[in-house]
């Protein structure tokens, strides 16, 4: 890039397409499902058989109100579906479904935090269609094929504002989007299987400039690592473009995975060249209060309302809080944890630490591990009963094979329930200082920082057993 970068800013919009999660399509009967046999899940209404007429889904209605809800919009009470005359090859019909005029949720904002702080991304709309077949063009050499099982199924498309500045923004949208989906349970949000992608408006222009510069749109992005890149690259690619006074043409481009580059992939089309009319074989909607109030009291508390509350109830930092927000499961577990200990510090500690760590690694679930021997455990290392060090590489493993056993009962068999026995410790501490004699001599001369070596060389003789504590206190004695 052009050593002049830094006179440009970037400006990027989004829109996020993503599947819901009903058991049906939008406008039929038609099985909602991935990965069944090419053109398994059609009937006569995906088909578009003559004299057939569509039905809205009342499911999805729904999905996409709490959506609404949960990224602050306001819902667009009387709204309705529209005819989008543009050729789709793969919809039998000739035309999507989709929404336009008055789309169901106006407005609204999604909350990122970047490296430089917090700030909230304006939408301009969420709206229901559609979404298409697949054309597949690499079976045969002469032939082109098309798998109508997507057709019809239910999006909701999440248009943003031109509102983002870097690469960073945008991955950090699309990753909060994510898991808005997958928390209020709309959309398993993944992105390999095409339930969420994403299309990344991009546009240069000199700073304190405010027209916005020529567009190029990059479409189906089916990573949060892919959306980055591909913004990264059109930024630079503009830029070097209009550094050497060439022309930026607006332009529909793609994403090459292999190589992080886009290329033209055509000409971009306006908005009026789709041609939206009203659909004349669907009703408008019309959404009353009290069909809205019961979608707002049925959404569970949503990320940013937990990592906050984490904060200022439980006195957690924004690391932990953050982390406990990630993800529902997460937040449940934590959460069902606390009718057990009010120890809420530790609760993070283990579940951001060896929990989170064992999960990875060896494929347990989160509910195998039960709150109620989390929180006995976490009661006998505040007791000094065990070491936390003993806890997570001993115990904890054993309370996940064994499900019957008491935490009491297992850290007995395990021989981790720590001494306070002086005499026994004295024992301990006597034949550590015994082998270490210039370690000793070292430390009455005023190395201070050699008492951590002497604590950890006790605990090694002692297989953990032995209180730290009174350890310390004891080499203290000793030493001085």
């Amino acid at each position: 890039m052009s050593g002049d970068a830094q006179k440009y800013e970037a400006v990027i919009g989004l829109e996020v397409h993503a599947r819901l999660s009903t058991k049906s399509k939008l406008f039929s009967s038609d099985a909602n499902a991935y990965g069944s046999a090419p053109n398994e899940n059609v009937g006569v209404i995906t088909l578009a058989h003559p004299g057939t007429l569509p039905k809205t889904n009342k499911k999805a209605i729904e999905y996409a109100v709490m959506m609404g809800i949960a990224c602050n919009c306001t819902i667009n009470q009387k709204n309705y579906f529209a005819r989008k005359h543009y050729f789709y090859p793969d919809l039998p019909k000739g035309f999507q479904t989709s929404q336009h005029t008055v789309p169901i949720c106006g407005g609204g904002f999604i909350k990122i935090r970047t490296s430089t702080g917090e700030r909230n991304i304006k939408l301009h709309h969420i709206h229901l269609e559609e979404d298409a077949g697949k054309s597949i063009h690499d079976i045969d050499d002469e032939h082109s094929y098309i798998d109508y099982n997507r057709a019809g199924t239910p999006l909701i498309e999440i248009v943003t504002e031109p509102d983002m500045y870097s690469a960073e923004e945008a991955g950090l949208f699309v990753t909060e989007i994510r898991k808005l989906v997958r928390w209020i349970n709309i959309c398993d949000g993944n992105m390999e299987e095409g339930s969420l992608r994403c299309d990344a408006n991009v546009s240069v222009r000199l700073k304190g400039e405010q027209k916005l510069g020529t567009k190029a749109e990059v479409k189906n992005l089916n990573s949060i690592r892919n959306v980055r890149r591909a913004v990264e690259f059109e930024i630079e690619r503009m830029i070097d473009l209009l550094e050497k006074g060439e022309k930026i043409y607006q332009q529909t481009r793609s994403f090459d995975a292999s190589t992080d580059t886009t290329f033209a992939i055509r000409e971009k089309e306006e908005a009026n060249d789709y041609r939206y009319l009203p659909e004349p074989d669907l009703p408008p909607l019309n959404l009353n209060n009290e069909y809205l109030d019961n979608i707002k009291n049925s959404l569970p508390a949503l990320p940013q309302e937990l990592y906050k509350k984490y904060q200022s109830d439980f006195g957690l930092n924004e690391y932990d809080a953050a982390l406990l927000s990630s993800e529902k499961e997460t937040a449940d577990y934590f959460e069902s944890a606390l009718t057990h200990t009010k120890n809420y510090k530790a609760v993070s500690n283990w579940i951001n630490g060896p929990i989170k760590q064992m999960t990875n690694e060896s494929g347990v679930a989160l509910n195998e591990i039960p709150v109620e021997k989390l929180a006995a455990m976490i009661e006998l290392i505040d007791k000094g009963a065990i070491s936390f060090s003993n806890a997570s590489s001993k115990l904890l493993p054993a309370i996940i094979k064994n499900e019957t056993a008491s935490v009491d009962e297992l850290a007995t068999q395990l021989n981790i329930i720590q001494t306070n026995n002086t005499d026994e410790l004295k024992q301990w501490v006597t034949v550590v200082l015994n082998k270490m004699p210039d370690k000793v001599s070292e430390y009455k001369k005023g190395k201070k920082g050699l008492m951590g070596l002497f604590v950890g060389e006790v605990k090694k003789l002692s297989k953990g057993k032995a209180d730290l504590k009174t350890v310390t206190q004891l080499l203290e004695e000793t030493l001085n």
